[in-house]
């Protein structure tokens, strides 16, 4: 289409669908979202299931985390305003983060891509939006102050998808966000104390390595390198599966990786094949992950003095499956993989794809990454609120920027326009369902002392 068709588009949808329609949330009568969250424990390792409700547990934010199912469900029932992109699927604000790009820069964008579909572009901004209201909440900020900092979430996608409509596509492609420099920009809006502590935190991004993580999780014994057990959010493989024979697992270890490396570019293969495997262990990982089967690898290259640690995480189907249809790849993993080269202005080199029969015979899907890259995020609970609604703005950009590249940058800057309506309605829109999120919140811990779920807390 020309660019005055993509504009009329971007204006005919917001016909249908007013920029106000977008701060309605009316819960259904059959809402069950304590039933949705407890239906996903069926394709979930059994002992750590209780894990995941526990950390959900600790606060209406962790809860908030780990509800992405009934939110798509809310979502689905939201007016839609037709303009389809990439979506991220759990775009709150802890799943944004910074990590090495290949030229060794930090840099910040969506980093968790478990639930990535493509659906209506305004499903991610009210994840994220809901999310800064919940946290503020959690911080002790006022309605006043979680407003402005879900305004300023908003303001900053809106004008960020203004701004991409008006490049050329191959500049928005390029466009990422070297987060020491957008750290020095927001200098004279930040107190001089708390500067020198970002900048210290992302000093300390740059520690956290393979070499770095082989300190923390593994140790030597008899001459070789072990990862350290500590059950049951660390367990080396040969403890998950006891009464398999040691030679037997790695066997299979070994045909994965084999189906895996044939998933990355060629120069990156043939890099990752100067490692060999030491040991795999399963970890236990996040909020709402916690269940499904997260591995770590380590491998080692040379004398055994360079370490990489690769993670393998299962990938089931999005929750947004049933709300925004059906992904176009089988293999759920290369779903999460294509979505985050899609959505990410980088990815990390070694992210793969496999699927992998397990000892029990099932077939099950996984997408592979480095484990620790230089990877940050931010403290969200010693925020304050100038410096969350800083962060804010970064998140909104980078949104954003991960939906230009797919969506239509056009129509959607038309769409959005270039007053404060969208920004208001999507403010609205995160207070209600904050209240709504303390609501399912209470639900839940209703469940817990019931019996309905059982909740291991502290792990």
């Amino acid at each position: 289409m020309s660019r005055a068709d993509r504009v009329a588009l971007g204006k005919d949808a917001r016909e249908r669908v007013p920029l106000e329609a977008h701060a309605e949330f009316e819960p259904g009568g059959s809402r069950d979202p304590v039933g949705l969250l407890l239906g996903q424990a069926a394709s979930r390792v059994p002992e750590l299931v209780p894990i995941r409700h526990g950390r959900m547990l600790v606060s209406p934010f962790t809860y908030y985390r780990g509800a992405a199912l009934p939110m798509a469900a809310d979502l689905a029932a939201t007016p839609a305003s037709g303009l389809r992109v990439q979506l991220c699927g759990d775009a709150h604000l802890s799943n944004f983060g910074a990590f090495a790009s290949p030229e060794r820069r930090l840099v910040f964008d969506v980093n968790d891509f478990d639930e990535t579909l493509p659906g209506p572009f305004e499903w991610d901004v009210k994840r994220l939006a809901a999310s800064l209201v919940v946290a503020g909440r959690d911080n002790g900020f006022s309605g006043k102050a979680c407003r402005k900092i879900v305004l300023a979430a908003a303001k900053g996608y809106r004008q960020a998808m203004r701004g991409f409509a008006k490049q050329p596509l191959l500049d928005v492609w390029y466009a990422h966000l070297d987060i020491e420099d957008a750290i020095g920009e927001f200098r004279s809006e930040v107190k001089a104390k708390r500067f020198k502590a970002a900048e210290a935190m992302l000093a300390k991004a740059h520690t956290r390595d393979s070499t770095q993580a082989l300190g923390k999780l593994t140790t030597v014994v008899e001459g070789r390198r072990r990862i350290i057990s500590d059950p049951p959010t660390i367990v080396p493989v040969e403890e998950v599966f006891s009464d398999v024979q040691a030679d037997a697992i790695y066997e299979l270890i070994g045909s994965v990786l084999g189906k895996y490396r044939r998933t990355l570019q060629s120069d990156r293969r043939h890099l990752l094949n100067q490692f060999s495997l030491v040991q795999m262990a399963r970890k236990v990982v996040g909020v709402g992950s916690v269940g499904t089967r997260a591995w770590i690898v380590l491998m080692e290259a040379g004398d055994g003095v360079e370490p990489l640690f690769l993670q393998a995480k299962e990938a089931q189907p999005s929750v947004l499956v049933e709300y925004a249809g059906r992904s176009a790849y089988a293999n759920q993993g290369e779903r999460v993989v294509a979505g985050q080269h899609l959505m990410q202005a980088q990815s990390d080199i070694f992210l793969g794809w496999a699927r992998v029969t397990g000892p029990d015979g099932v077939d099950r899907d996984f997408y592979v990454r480095q484990l620790r890259d230089w990877k940050f995020s931010a403290p969200i609970e010693v925020m304050i609120p100038s410096g969350m609604a800083v962060y804010a703005w970064l998140c909104g950009w980078t949104l954003a920027r991960a939906h230009a590249r797919s969506g239509d940058r056009v129509a959607l800057a038309a769409y959005l326009g270039g007053s404060n309506r969208f920004d208001h309605a999507i403010a609205d829109f995160a207070e209600t369902y904050a209240d709504q999120n303390e609501a399912d919140f209470a639900a839940f811990q209703t469940a817990v002392r019931d019996g309905k779920a059982e909740a291991t807390t502290g792990v």
